[in-house]
């Protein structure tokens, strides 16, 4: 692939997000993902189905999903590299915009900042509640800072790093394929009984596809935030995800704080060890931090997209 095309598309991401106007007129492509894992799920993972044939089921609809996804991308590809020549990085980029979400990640996190910054738990309860999946309501102004902070911290690999490393390795049908995993992963993959069979090869898949992203973003956090590298060794393997707890030690070691913890599902708690040996008590002003040290490290995410581009 040639290399314009990713910078493009973090340009057209950082400078307008995904439109509301657009998303209410067509939606946003992951979408027609979740619809189509959520018909396969309805009709395949039926309770009284044995577990090796859900989890088969589950392979199917991850094949499914892939084909739709990559296949799209690719056919989407040829067909801009055929009308357009030596242009088709303007329309690749530009279905390769959607893919990313450094614009929306920082805006919902921002507006957790700015509830906890106007002393309005409901409504940082409620602007949280949007970007993660544990309970929220109980959640005091501690646990709503931390929780949006570790939000922001997984989700600089999967909504920036792992999709522009898709893009960059495999172009328009490597961005979408990682976009139908990481959805799927985030509808069925999961341990409970439902979803543990049927869920399975998604959650594999999301784990593999994320497994160079996620060091990846610990590392430019401990880059933009001039230290925690300790923090990230040290404690990445605390987190249930062989993925996740690499960016969230990084963020935690880099702004002095603790993170993860305890923490409810569906009413139920979790008692999951702490990340980071700083403070617990986070605070609007420690997202803010967090939301700095965010913008650094997907600075340098513009500069690994600019070298790629200018080697290839």
């Amino acid at each position: 692939m040639a290399e314009p095309v990713a910078l493009a598309a973090l340009a057209l991401d950082a400078a307008l997000g995904w439109p509301t106007p657009l998303y209410r007129r067509i939606g946003h492509p992951v979408g027609l993902f979740a619809r189509l894992i959520d018909g396969c799920e309805a009709r395949w993972n039926r309770p009284e189905t044995g577990f090796a044939t859900r989890r088969a089921l589950g392979i199917l609809t991850l094949l499914l999903l892939l084909l739709v996804a990559g296949g799209g991308g690719w056919m989407l590809q040829r067909l801009f590299s055929a009308a357009l020549g030596g242009f088709a990085w303007i329309g690749i980029a530009l279905f390769s915009w959607p893919a990313l979400a450094q614009r929306s990640l920082f805006d919902h996190v921002r507006a957790v900042a700015q509830a906890l910054g106007a002393d309005d738990l409901a409504e940082a309860r409620r602007a949280v509640g949007a970007i993660v999946g544990r309970d929220t309501a109980a959640l005091d102004r501690n646990g709503v800072a931390r929780a949006g902070i570790e939000s922001l911290a997984e989700s600089l690999c999967d909504g920036v790093a792992a999709p522009l490393f898709w893009l960059l390795l495999l172009g328009l049908p490597g961005i979408w394929a990682y976009k139908a995993i990481n959805t799927a992963d985030s509808l069925i993959g999961h341990r409970e009984e439902r979803w543990r069979a049927f869920g399975w090869a998604a959650a594999r898949a999301d784990d593999l596809s994320n497994l160079v992203p996620a060091r990846l973003a610990a590392v430019l956090l401990c880059v933009a935030g001039g230290g925690g590298w300790r923090i990230m060794v040290r404690d990445a393997g605390r987190h249930a995800s062989p993925n996740a707890g690499w960016p969230e030690a990084a963020m935690a070691g880099a702004l002095g704080l603790r993170l993860a913890g305890p923490v409810a599902y569906d009413g139920v708690m979790h008692d999951k060890p702490w990340i980071g040996d700083g403070r617990t008590e986070a605070t609007a002003a420690d997202i803010r931090r967090a939301l700095r040290l965010y913008v650094r490290a997907s600075g340098l995410l513009w500069l690994i997209a600019g070298g790629a581009a200018w080697a290839l």
